[in-house]
């Protein structure tokens, strides 16, 4: 080996991966029954009950002077109300308040496990959980749509744009259900997810990289550039909650917006 070269090839060093990604069974040894339930499964499982609990903890013996747990149960409660539902929904937004502030917790909880040392793993980044909450949004806005106008008016008003000549319509048509039923979920789940992934990621080669060369034999440099590496590793946790926080809040707008124009009145 020559001095001076990072022995990638020779086995003591794998860079992260899509492999970092894929879990077995949170249980192994466990009961057949219990074999779905990897990593990913167990948090988004968790992250749903810790929001029913803390919603339930945050709602009880509400006082005027608010202690500091219903303070902050407010101020995330008033955030989504007015910063979201109400600006976007206007008068319909208590309608969708329930679920709205739901999907925001549920995402921020689940965005945060990437930083919290018992998990250090971002549900999101599974590309698969981030397409379900995309379907169960979609089910939402278009679900919303059908209630207030049926089913044909509903499709009329979303595949027919106003003051659209007739002979465009094979053209329009096509195009207005790719982007208002195929491109909307597709793009929300993929934009979750590619930047929790993206981040994970970093932070992996960050932190293994760094403790590789932190620990190499006989190279200052190396062992130098390792420890300047995990801190820069700290820096980019950091920086990950706040990319958390910002995919949560986004995914929450979009899809109030989704519903907004699948419930208003002119299109």
């Amino acid at each position: 080996m020559r001095p001076g070269l990072l022995p990638l090839e020779d086995g003591g060093f794998e860079p992260p991966g899509v492999e970092d990604f894929e879990f077995g069974p949170a249980f192994p040894g466990g009961p057949d029954w219990l074999m779905w339930l990897n990593k990913p499964a167990l948090q988004a499982i968790i992250g749903a009950l810790l929001v029913v609990i803390l919603w339930w903890w945050a709602s009880r013996n509400l006082k005027v002077s608010p202690s500091k747990g219903q303070f902050f149960g407010e101020y995330i409660y008033e955030f989504v109300r007015n910063g979201i539902a109400r600006d976007i929904l206007h008068h319909d937004f208590k309608k969708f308040l329930p679920y709205l502030l739901g999907l925001f917790s549920f995402l921020l909880i689940n965005n945060w496990f990437g930083e919290f040392f018992l998990f250090m793993y971002p549900t999101f980044s599974n590309v698969g959980y981030a397409y379900g909450l995309a379907f169960l949004s979609w089910c939402v806005y278009v679900g919303a749509g059908f209630v207030k106008f049926g089913f044909s008016g509903f499709l009329r008003r979303q595949l027919i744009p106003e003051g659209v000549p007739w002979y465009l319509l094979p053209i329009i048509i096509p195009l207005e259900f790719l982007a208002n039923f195929i491109t909307r979920p597709v793009t929300l789940a993929l934009r979750l997810f590619a930047n929790l992934f993206a981040g994970h990621l970093v932070v992996l080669v960050f932190v293994l990289g760094g403790s590789y060369l932190l620990t190499y034999d006989n190279n200052l440099f190396y062992n130098v550039s390792g420890g300047v590496s995990i801190l820069f590793s700290l820096a980019v946790l950091f920086l990950e909650l706040f990319i958390g926080a910002l995919q949560a809040y986004i995914f929450t707008v979009l899809t109030a917006q989704y519903v907004s124009t699948s419930i208003s009145e002119a299109h």
